[in-house]
């Protein structure tokens, strides 16, 4: 599962892309922007007045957590949802990779986080080790 910003930056496109150069090597993913189909909410501005649509959105994300081996989280800006799917895959004993393009200018994700990559070419290197262990 890959996870970053969503409603700040256009963070969808960078999830989007990230799932499909990972199908496109061969991984197998859950694509929870696929599998949620209908839940688009990247152009939703306020979700103060969305209670049942974050409740369906954050419960689909949590099952999905305990699914997956492995989280990629693509740091690139700051994220409610990507920080608390981390620390709820830490607590599941998922292991968590931080893609960081840029430099992290907090010790939050890079504690949670089990491994950290700067680019694809050392996600993939990473996640074929992790395949093979």
């Amino acid at each position: 599962m890959v996870c970053g910003s969503i409603g700040y930056r256009g963070g969808i496109d960078d999830i989007r892309k990230l799932y499909s150069f990972l199908e496109g090597k061969g991984f197998s993913i859950v694509n929870h922007l696929l599998q949620n189909k209908g839940m688009d909410y990247s152009g939703i501005t306020d979700f103060r007045d969305k209670v049942e649509l974050s409740q369906q959105i954050v419960s689909q994300d949590l099952k999905y957590i305990e699914e997956i081996d492995v989280i990629i989280v693509i740091a690139n800006g700051p994220s409610y949802g990507a920080a608390i799917e981390m620390f709820i895959a830490k607590k599941y004993g998922k292991r968590i990779i931080l893609l960081a393009k840029d430099p992290v200018p907090t010790p939050w994700p890079i504690f949670f986080s089990d491994y950290r990559v700067t680019n694809k070419a050392e996600l993939i290197k990473l996640l074929d080790q992790l395949q093979n262990q």
